[in-house]
C-alpha cells in the first residue's frame, strides 16, 4: 500500500496542523505537490477534483451540507479522499491510535474543551493570523513566491512568477472575507494591489484583530509557563491547531518578530513543534487552572462571534437566502452586523461556522451538569451560552 499523499501547502495552517497530528500518530505521509512529481501530483490532484466533483470526498465521519470544501488541506489514502483536519484528528484516534494517546481523550470534560480551543484557532485564528501576515508582514512577507515554487509541479512552464503575484494579490483582497477591513485611507509601503483594503459599510477592524492577538498569546504563554503542552505532558488536538495558526507566522518576518519579542515561550514551543518534537510526547492530561486567561480569552470571542453567526444564518435562511460563505460574501448578499469586544463588525454568514458550533453545542449538551457548570465558570460565560438560539421569525 502506498504512502498517503497529503495534499497541502506550508502557507496553511490547517496543512500544518494536520502534518503535527500525522507526527504525533506517528503516521508516514508523502508531502505534495512540493515533494511529488509532475506525474504523481496531476494524478493525485486529478483524484481530488474528481471526488470533489463527485461528493464523494470525506468529512470523517460524515460530510454535512453545511460544510464547504477548502484549497488545501486533503489527505489521499489508497481509499478515499479526506478533509477537514479536526475530523482527521478523530480519524487517526480511531483508524492509526497514537502511542501515547488519543489526540481527542475519551473524558467529556478534557474531550469538549480541548475541541474548544481547537474551533477557537480554527475560526477566529485564522482570521488574526491571516492579518498578521498580509497586514502586519505586508512589506515583508513573500507568501505569493513559496505559494508559487511549491506548486510548480502542477503548473505550466514558467507560471511561477505569475502565480505568486496573482495569489498575493487575491489574498489580500479577501481580507475583509476573512474579517480584516482597513480603515478608510489606509496605506502600507506595497504595491497598490498589496495594500490591505477598506469596505464601504465595513467597520475597521485591525485593532479589534490586534487585540485579540495580543490576549490569546499572553494567555499561551500563561499556560506554557506551567507545563509543555497546553494539557499536560503530551501533544493534543488543541496544542495542534495552536500550532498550525501561529505556526503559519514563523515565515512571515515582521509578524515572527513580534511574537518572539512578546513571548519567546510561545515562539519556541511553536518551533519546537514545527521540528517534531512533540511526535515523542507522552504523559498524562489534565485541565489546568493555568488555561483559565486562555479560556477566558475564547469565551468573550469565539462564543458571541459563533452565536451571532447562527443567528445570522437562520434570519438568512427565514427570509430565503440560500447562498452563504465566499460567494455570497462577493454579492453582497447574507451579511450581518455584530459587535465583539465592544468593537463593531460585519461579516458574511459562514455555514461552516454554524456547523462548528452546533457540533459543540451538541458536545455541550453530552455533559453532565457539573462539568457544564464548570466549562461555563472558565469561560466566563453564562449558563446558556450553548443553548439552541430560538427559531427566526
Amino acid at each position: 500500500m502506498r504512502r498517503p499523499a497529503l495534499w497541502a501547502s506550508e502557507l496553511s495552517p490547517f496543512a500544518l496542523k494536520l502534518r503535527a497530528l500525522l507526527a504525533y500518530a506517528h503516521v508516514p505521509y508523502d508531502w505534495l505537490p512540493a515533494n511529488g512529481s509532475r506525474w504523481r501530483n496531476l494524478r493525485v490532484l486529478a483524484r481530488i477534483e474528481r471526488a470533489k466533483w463527485t461528493r464523494t470526498v470525506v468529512r470523517y465521519p460524515q460530510r454535512s451540507a453545511l460544510d464547504e470544501y477548502p484549497l488545501v488541506p486533503y489527505l489521499v489514502t489508497d481509499a478515499r479522499v479526506y478533509y477537514d483536519s479536526s475530523a482527521l484528528a478523530r480519524w487517526l484516534d480511531e483508524h492509526h491510535a497514537p502511542p501515547a494517546g488519543p489526540l481527542i481523550p475519551s473524558d467529556p470534560l478534557l474531550g469538549f474543551v480541548i475541541r474548544l480551543i481547537d474551533e477557537a484557532f480554527d475560526e477566529i485564528g485564522l482570521y488574526v493570523v491571516h492579518h498578521r501576515r498580509w497586514v502586519t508582514s505586508a512589506a515583508t512577507n513573500d507568501a505569493g513566491r513559496r505559494l508559487a515554487h511549491e506548486f510548480r509541479r502542477v503548473m505550466p512552464p514558467f507560471a511561477e512568477r505569475r502565480v505568486a503575484r496573482s495569489f498575493a494579490a487575491r489574498q489580500v483582497r479577501r481580507l475583509p472575507y476573512l474579517f480584516s477591513v482597513a480603515p478608510a485611507g489606509y496605506s502600507a509601503p506595497v504595491a497598490p494591489v498589496l495594500v490591505p483594503p477598506a469596505r464601504d459599510g465595513f467597520p475597521p477592524t485591525h485593532a479589534l484583530l490586534d487585540e485579540i492577538w495580543t490576549s490569546w498569546v499572553d494567555a499561551l504563554d500563561h499556560a506554557l509557563a506551567a507545563r509543555p503542552y497546553l494539557f499536560g505532558d503530551r501533544f493534543t488536538l488543541a496544542d495542534a491547531s495552536v500550532y498550525g495558526q501561529l505556526g503559519m507566522n514563523l515565515t512571515d518576518p515582521t509578524a515572527a518578530d513580534a511574537l518572539a519579542a512578546r513571548t519567546p515561550r510561545v515562539d519556541a514551543w511553536i518551533r519546537a513543534i514545527a521540528a517534531d518534537a512533540h511526535a515523542e510526547s507522552a504523559g498524562p492530561l489534565q485541565l489546568s487552572d493555568s488555561l483559565r486567561p486562555l479560556l477566558a480569552a475564547i469565551g468573550r470571542t469565539l462564543v458571541p462571534l459563533m452565536r451571532q453567526n447562527e443567528q445570522a444564518f437562520l434570519r438568512a435562511e427565514a427570509a430565503g437566502e440560500r447562498l452563504f460563505n465566499e460567494r455570497a460574501f462577493d454579492r453582497g448578499r447574507a451579511l450581518y452586523d455584530g459587535t465583539l469586544l465592544g468593537h463593531p463588525f460585519r461579516a458574511v454568514v459562514k455555514t461552516f461556522q454554524v456547523q462548528a458550533w452546533r457540533e459543540l453545542r451538541a458536545a455541550a449538551d453530552a455533559l453532565d451538569p457539573s462539568a457544564l457548570a464548570r466549562v461555563s465558570e472558565l469561560l466566563q460565560v453564562d449558563a446558556d451560552a450553548f443553548a439552541a438560539p430560538p427559531p427566526a421569525v
